[in-house]
């Protein structure tokens, strides 16, 4: 399949001269930071707001299930991936440079198929992710993802539909998966916050939903629970002598 193609006025074309001629009039110094960040820069973020996600996570009560949504995120991003593969060799569309002479290409020699593209794919699933998982953090993420569309189209590496069919194929798999995923991902977190990697899903005193804080937590809460003060053993003797 040709992939995507419209006779006449194409605004897909029109918005990707639009954004790319920013390219063409910008200095050498801010393409080439263009060039890292809708590269590299923004999946670098995106797994700095994970593991940031994931050491709040950790402090919470229920923390396992807190960090089973977190989990997902990456995994939802994997899975979306995988899912692009047969859409890209459906669609055959090719990179708009190849049918568009005059783009300022920040990346050339790209030669994979362009619909959709891979990058708006993994950092939608993984921003759509984290905001089931937590609001605050999925706002930021999902930001981060519509700047690295943005970025794709500025490079001339990717059409806008290219950007927005990444960006709906994210979110389907972050959405309709969440609810099996998080239904095999909840028991696997709480069998490994008890076990000695038990660190991974929660901090130190932090109790779980079922009240198991890990070593040493179930004596505090059986003498907090008994009512029994410090020194009252002795001050009973005492009475009794």
């Amino acid at each position: 399949m040709a992939g995507l193609a419209l006779e006449g006025p194409n605004p897909d074309v029109d918005v990707l001269d639009g954004i790319n001629g920013l390219a063409k009039d910008a200095p050498h110094w801010v393409n080439k930071a263009m060039e890292y960040i809708g590269e590299y820069g923004l999946i670098a973020a995106l797994a700095v707001l994970c593991l940031v996600a994931w050491w709040s996570a950790r402090r919470k009560p229920g923390a396992p299930s807190a960090v089973a949504g977190l989990v997902w995120a990456p995994l939802a991003a994997g899975l979306a991936l995988l899912a692009n593969i047969p859409i890209r060799a459906f669609v055959e569309r090719p990179r708009p440079f190849k049918d568009h002479a005059g783009l300022e290409v920040l990346i050339p020699g790209k030669s994979d198929y362009s619909f959709v593209s891979d990058h708006a794919t993994l950092t939608m699933a993984v921003g759509v992710g984290l905001f089931v998982a937590h609001r605050k953090y999925g706002l930021i993420g999902i930001a981060l993802a519509l700047a690295e569309g943005f970025c794709r189209v500025y490079m001339g590496v990717h059409y806008p539909t290219d950007v927005i069919g990444g960006f709906a194929l994210g979110t389907a798999v972050a959405l309709l998966l969440a609810p099996p995923a998080q239904a095999l991902l909840v028991p696997l977190m709480t069998a490994i916050g008890r076990s000695k990697l038990a660190w991974l899903v929660r901090a130190p005193g932090v109790e779980t939903a079922d009240g198991d804080g890990g070593p040493g937590e179930g004596s505090r809460v059986v003498a907090a629970g008994s009512g029994m003060a410090p020194g009252r053993k002795e001050r009973d003797k005492d009475l009794a002598a």
